[in-house]
């Protein structure tokens, strides 16, 4: 040891090597803690020493401190404390020791200052390079430290916090990169780049206040652990990390009253004076700190006599016995944090445990329920059969002696008339074994290959099946008695939704069981139905095909796609300025290359929406880019009405079901008019804070409206109080761009967050409603409008894929899916066009015949099937 001390007052440029270094003065507590951190250049040649050894340890990085973990700076600088002898002079020792360790294999710290050690809540001192000696480590080591104030709490440990420049630059370039993307209709995105943009500009105000106090701390600290030659030029040796063992030993037992006391005797301690108090209070302290902090570095002690100093073998009993005691709380503890971790282990798992058994008890009782049920069912079919049967036999019985009025003893005159008229006659057995097991056969095969198909369904999405049936299922079971909900008071008739209807019914087989039994089952009624109807189609069929590209323009986006009242006609419309109308009978019946339409009207700017009057069917409503909205008679092919009050593009126009006279329209100005077509202006103005996506009325109300929002929510007004919303819907991430209701009291909404969501406004009792009944997801939807229309449960959306997507109600997966192929609209061989989108889609009433488009124009009549 002494060797390697003496070698280290020569010059030792080459001990500069110690870029990175991680040493426990106390090697059970480097071990145990496992606290390694590492900071390099870019030779990656870093070094750790553990326990004597020299080993290989990666280049860049930063402290991984444990929680609760703080650095010695930190502890140093807290306002409350106050100096234990045994406890300053417990750590003293652990960071003479890791210093020793480092002088015996030659090597020089440098970096012996407070910001480089790290304390654990039981005095463990490690060390951690901040890589003074590597510009990258250092910054990097203080942005973390600055993450926390000065004399911070104890329980936080310090992060690392990534260079902000940079990632303002990334984030600055994805943004520059999703503006140029091409739009063919005007994007939702460019709705909520505002939004994006005032936030971000708020983040970066908050990340340039804090990386600010701590540095100017470390600054200040480099300079007084700055050794007398070093100022002079001269390159570190052993003898200055000695004197900076000194200025370390002077802060434990020095505190200070204010930061400016602090900076003011620091300053003092490069001239080797020491304040009076420290002089009366720690005298021998003093004298060992004034041998440390010699000017001249061949005056200062040697290591291994700091080691063999009475300074510190005089209290080794003590703080041995502080050490024992230590590691003696230590155990205790890691016994009860094993214990903790064991008792919730347990815990935890009795708690899977018990769901488990209430899962297991839950279907076991439902599926009792359902073999009752079934048992009812066969039981009449059985009974059906038989009368069938019955009045097979008879009818049988009445048509032999029709057709052979012959007596009994001549039946073989009978068969040779079968014989030889086979056509008309033939053999009994035939008739009663033969055809019909054919007919059976026939049967059976078909039912078996329906089963393999619907099984191959099921368990394809059975972890998605599974959630519904759950779902479903603790819904039924929660209590009934539920506060008076805030929305339907907005039902000027007081229907109940079909959602209620379907979740009170009973099955009616199991009627004459009583009410209890009615009433435990009757969740099962709206699963079964959604589960047929999941079942109930393969595949979209294409009926028709309508292509009608237009030359004279260069874009044929269909933005709009409704039925007339009596599902007899459709009309489209969008940025080529033109409202089509077709029959729709006519197009599925005739085989043809190109449809044209049977009436077409011209408009002056880019249609965004259309929707036809459900009472009046000569009347279709139409809003534009713009910020007009007309309202048009379809069989003089000219405009009735015309409204300019919007200052901006409207996005959606709806007619009420309920006032055929009543309309309203969405702009990007964030106000929502409302119009009645027997009256010159607005008859009402809803202000909102965002931009208006979609307008929608409930079927059976004229009274309420419910608004689609740039800003993710859904917002229910009340027309007769429209101050504030009725009711928030609150659950996308992105702009909702499509309201429609599925009945009187459950919608629907669509966002460019990727999703649809199912709301039941039953539940709404307070002004907020934040949990849908259901998430649909399979289609991708992040910036374009790509539709949306509901017809018996079923949900038909788009996708930027260029396919279209059908959801049921019931379950969050599609249920069917038709991708177009990417045509040229006006020479009609496939392209490959990635950026080939669906924009609208319309279902023709309650059938299972949809209408979709895309946006090159491209229409198609889809048939479930």
């Amino acid at each position: 040891m002494e060797g390697s001390s003496d070698s280290g007052w020569e010059k030792s440029d080459s001990s500069r090597g110690l870029n990175a270094c991680v040493v426990s003065g106390d090697s059970r507590g480097l071990h145990s803690r496992n606290r390694l951190t590492v900071s390099g250049n870019a030779s990656n040649n870093a070094r750790s020493i553990q326990g004597g050894k020299e080993r290989k340890v990666g280049s860049s990085g930063v402290s991984l401190m444990e929680q609760g973990d703080l650095s010695l700076r930190q502890w140093l600088d807290k306002p409350e404390r106050s100096v234990d002898h045994l406890e300053c002079l417990h750590i003293f020792r652990q960071i003479v020791e890791t210093i020793n360790l480092a002088h015996s294999q030659g090597i020089v710290i440098n970096n012996v200052r407070p910001s480089c050690f790290v304390m654990s809540s039981f005095n463990r001192v490690s060390f951690i390079e901040s890589g003074s000696c590597s510009s990258s480590g250092s910054d990097a080591f203080e942005d973390a430290l600055n993450r926390k104030p000065l004399g911070g709490h104890e329980n936080s440990a310090p992060e690392v916090s990534r260079p902000v420049a940079s990632q303002r630059a990334s984030d600055t370039s994805c943004l520059r990169s999703s503006l140029a993307f091409p739009m063919c209709k005007s994007s939702i995105e460019e709705i909520e780049e505002r939004n994006i943009d005032a936030s971000k500009k708020i983040e970066e105000r908050e990340e340039m206040k804090n990386n600010f106090p701590l540095k100017q701390i470390l600054a200040m600290e480099i300079g007084w652990y700055t050794t007398p030659e070093e100022v002079d030029g001269s390159p570190s040796s052993f003898a200055s990390d000695i004197y900076r063992l000194g200025v370390l030993l002077f802060e434990l037992f020095c505190t200070f009253s204010s930061k400016e006391e602090k900076l003011r005797i620091m300053s003092n301690l490069r001239h080797r004076v020491l304040p009076p108090q420290l002089l009366l209070k720690w005298p021998k302290e003093a004298s060992f700190c004034l041998w440390l902090l010699h000017p001249q570095p061949s005056t200062r002690p040697k290591m291994c006599e700091v080691l063999q100093s009475e300074f510190l073998i005089e209290p080794r009993d003590s703080i041995e016995e502080r050490e024992a005691a230590m590691r003696l709380k230590e155990d205790v503890e890691e016994q009860e944090l094993l214990q903790e971790f064991f008792v919730l282990m347990q815990q935890k798992k009795q708690e899977a445990a018990d769901k488990l058994q209430d899962t297991i008890s839950l279907l076991s009782s439902d599926l009792d329920e359902v073999l009752k049920q079934q048992l009812i069912v066969n039981k009449k079919e059985g009974l059906y059969s038989e009368i069938n049967k019955d009045s097979h036999a008879a009818s049988e019985k009445i048509e032999h002696v029709s057709v052979n009025p012959v007596r009994n003893d001549d039946s073989a005159g009978m068969g040779s008339r079968k014989r030889l008229r086979p056509g008309l006659w033939i053999h009994e057995e035939e008739v009663n074994e033969h055809p019909a097991k054919v007919q059976k056969s026939e049967t059976d095969t078909e039912k078996q290959e329906s089963i393999l198909s619907k099984s191959s369904r099921l368990m394809t999405n059975f972890k998605k099946l599974e959630s519904a049936y759950f779902s479903t299922r603790l819904r039924a079971i929660k209590p009934k008695t539920k506060p008076r909900n805030r929305y339907s008071g907005m039902n000027s008739e007081g229907k109940e939704s079909i959602v209620m209807t379907e979740g009170s019914s009973v099955d009616n087989f199991s009627s004459k069981e009583g009410q209890s039994e009615g009433r435990r089952s009757g969740w099962i009624e709206p699963f079964l139905e959604g589960l047929r109807k999941y079942l109930s189609f393969s595949k979209l069929k294409v009926r028709a095909d309508l292509k009608q590209g237009d030359l004279l323009n260069s874009s044929n986006l269909v933005c709009s796609l409704n039925f007339d009242r009596d599902k007899e006609f459709f009309a489209t419309a969008g940025v080529n300025k033109k409202i089509k109308v077709f029959e729709c009978d006519s197009i599925l019946s005739e085989d043809r290359d190109i449809h044209y339409p049977v009436v077409e009207m011209a408009s002056r700017s880019k249609i965004s929406s259309l929707c036809w009057n459900s009472y009046i069917k000569s009347q279709i409503a139409s809003s534009d880019f713009e910020g007009v909205v007309q309202v048009w008679d379809v069989t003089r092919s000219q405009v009735l009405m015309e409204m300019r009050e919007h200052e901006r593009r409207v996005w959606s126009v709806d007619f009420s079901l309920a006032d055929p006279t009543k309309l309203a329209s969405g702009s990007d100005d964030g106000a929502v008019k409302l119009w009645n077509i027997n009256q010159v202006g607005s008859i009402g103005t809803i202000k909102t804070k965002a931009n208006v996506c979609c307008v929608q009325f409930p079927p059976d109300s004229s009274r309420s409206l419910v608004i689609g929002s740039a800003d993710q929510k859904i917002y229910c007004y009340d027309l007769r109080s429209t101050r504030i919303p009725l009711c928030t819907l609150v659950g996308h991430s992105k702009t909702v761009s499509y309201v429609k209701f599925v009945d009187s009291m459950t919608l629907v909404s669509a966002s460019t967050d990727n999703s649809l969501k199912l709301w039941d406004l039953a539940t709404c009792t307070s002004r907020v409603l934040d949990s849908p009944l259901q998430t649909f997801t399979g289609h991708t939807n992040v910036k374009n409008f790509v539709g949306l229309s509901i017809s018996d449960g079923y949900i038909a959306t788009g996708s930027e894929t260029n396919e279209v997507f059908i959801y049921h109600k019931a379950f969050p997966m599609p249920v069917l899916s038709y991708k177009f192929s990417s045509m040229d609209p006006v020479f009609g061989y496939e392209v490959d066009d990635a950026s080939q989108f669906i924009s609208a889609v319309c279902w023709r009433g309650q059938s299972s015949t949809l209408v979709a488009a895309n946006s090159t124009g491209n229409i198609k009549l889809l048939e479930m099937v």
